[in-house]
């Protein structure tokens, strides 16, 4: 007897989606549809799937709506990304730092911003860095694995949501997820054993569950920063300090760029909003001029 469930993607590898259902794990394949409708499943999608009675296997039927995804890694439904830069050693690259969180935004995945190491700045010059983004409206964590410090707001971050880390090589990603959950950057069989299926061994996208509740990505964060995708109209929202100014801006729709009477760039002026977040902007406009030029 066949009976349909909704669950969510753990893992996929091979052809082979693993659904949690209220009922358990569940080996699933694809229907042939999804193949002919160009669409793929992905981790953390929410599908319905049909299961046979007495089996752990069955089939994905249907894929609901996703709130967005990742490419690399092939990921869905996410609900923040933790961004994580190191205070020292080596010292943060603002303009990598902000690459990291338009795209978060341009994703509409939330970025939560972890400045790790900060033991390691004595002279807490990274506070600077702090207080610029908490300004701007992110969420921003003073941390250090090693130094236990800013480890339970991380828990209560993480607490309930999916999560995904992202972060230069070097600034304490592993550290700090191996402090969260021992062992979590280490491939594990435990999903197989709950399927009762051998361990695969191909690196794939996977969610794991947390000892205080919430998944978190077993897998680097974003691997591409490319926004010469992103079309001008959407550069300008992914800088939320700029959408509660805009408003006041002589023109609808203006890009805050040669346009007068700019309410973002008269803030700019004015010190009300800081001048190294537009020149970014700025940057960022004359890279995708570029881009078309000399595609």
């Amino acid at each position: 007897m066949k009976e349909k469930l909704n669950g969510t993607i753990l893992k996929g590898i091979g052809g082979f989606y693993y659904v949690e259902t209220e009922q358990g794990v569940f080996e699933c394949r694809a229907r042939g549809k999804f193949r002919k409708e160009n669409i793929s499943p992905l981790v953390g999608d929410r599908v319905v799937a049909e299961v046979q009675e007495n089996s752990r296997q069955g089939y994905v039927l249907e894929i609901q709506e996703r709130k967005n995804q990742m490419v690399r890694p092939a990921i869905s439904n996410i609900d923040q990304v933790m961004i994580v830069f190191a205070a020292a050693k080596p010292d943060i690259n603002l303009q990598m730092l902000q690459k990291f969180i338009v795209y978060a935004e341009h994703l509409n995945i939330e970025p939560v911003l972890i400045i790790n190491k900060v033991d390691l700045d004595p002279e807490k010059n990274y506070e600077k860095v702090t207080r610029v983004f908490q300004r701007a409206g992110y969420h921003v964590i003073e941390a250090s694995a090693k130094g236990e410090i800013g480890i339970e707001e991380i828990v209560t971050t993480l607490k309930d949501k999916i999560s995904v880390f992202a972060g230069p090589s070097g600034a304490g990603k592993s550290t700090l997820l191996n402090r969260l959950k021992p062992g979590l950057m280490l491939k594990t069989g435990d999903l197989s054993k709950k399927i009762d299926r051998g361990t695969h061994t191909t690196r794939h996208a996977e969610l794991i569950d947390l000892d205080f509740g919430g998944r978190v990505a077993d897998t680097p964060g974003f691997t591409s920063l490319d926004l010469n995708e992103l079309q001008v109209e959407e550069i300008k929202e992914c800088f939320p300090e700029f959408r509660t100014l805009s408003s006041h801006c002589r023109f609808n729709g203006c890009n805050h760029l040669k346009e007068p009477d700019c309410a973002v760039k008269a803030a700019v002026e004015s010190g009300e909003l800081e001048s190294f977040r537009y020149e970014f902007y700025m940057l960022i406009q004359e890279e995708k001029k570029n881009f078309r030029r000399y595609k």
